[in-house]
């Protein structure tokens, strides 16, 4: 899946599913989480499998350990092993470096990607309720600003596949925390019981979007569910943990 500003030569950028690579189940088939109990083997054949579909070694496609947080990791400099950067905690990876693919892993989370077309820097963001309630969005989009010199105007943004609201019942210290670090609450939850809602993380997500200045017709977003579409999507909630990873990425040529 990819979105429809990405169609250029210098930019390979998309949200991968779960079909396509070689794991068993639970984790069938194409698996990019070390963390979710499959196989090691496994695990980096599918990795190699996606790096090498684009022309990449496999030692190049980077992703982090993610932890729930608000963290940013800045690659700013060339890097011709980047297998180090696999054990930071982060949940969000910015760069202005070419020739390595920066991912995010999620399984019902929102995996958001932001590219700057003039200055050619890009952001792959992990978004599940504790990140969108921090602000991760927006601080990944100021840190593109303050250290790449990027301009909101020019940023185009791809929210990829996620749990839709009507999958997702959330309780009372979600609400607490979207309370405390944003406005957003009523227009993001539905209340379906005392003590519970049903959140909409893709409409947070849009909304912080918009407050960060960028423009929503450079906005690209999947629409399926990830708890809904089986046969496409790994999805934490659905399998009750037991699941794989699909992964949001970007590589600059």
């Amino acid at each position: 899946m990819q979105p429809a500003w990405a169609d250029r030569d210098n930019l390979v950028c998309g949200f991968s599913t779960r079909n396509g690579g070689s794991s068993r189940p639970p984790f069938n088939s194409l698996n990019l989480g070390f963390n979710a109990g499959d196989q090691p083997s496994q695990v980096e054949a599918n990795r190699a499998a996606v790096a090498r579909a684009f022309d990449l070694e496999p030692h190049l496609l980077l992703t982090v350990n993610q932890v729930h947080g608000s963290e940013i990791l800045v690659i700013d400099q060339p890097n011709p092993e980047v297998s180090h950067f696999q054990r930071v905690n982060s949940d969000a990876i910015i760069t202005n470096q070419r020739n390595i693919m920066i991912g995010i892993l999620v399984a019902d989370c929102y995996p958001v990607i932001l590219y700057d077309r003039q200055r050619h820097a890009a952001a792959s963001i992990h978004l599940g309720w504790r990140g969108t309630a921090a602000g991760l969005l927006g601080r990944a989009v100021e840190a593109m600003l303050e250290i790449f010199g990027c301009r909101t105007g020019d940023l185009c943004a791809a929210i990829g596949p996620g749990i839709a609201a009507h999958s997702y019942e959330v309780d009372r210290p979600v609400r607490d925390a979207f309370r405390q670090g944003t406005d957003q609450w009523g227009r993001i939850a539905t209340e379906t019981s005392l003590g519970h809602w049903q959140l909409d993380l893709q409409q947070s997500i849009l909304l912080q979007l918009e407050e960060a200045g960028v423009e929503r017709a450079a906005v690209d977003l999947v629409k399926e569910c990830t708890c809904c579409h089986k046969e496409t999507f790994f999805s934490y909630r659905r399998d009750k943990g037991r699941t794989g990873r699909q992964m949001g990425f970007i590589l600059l040529r």
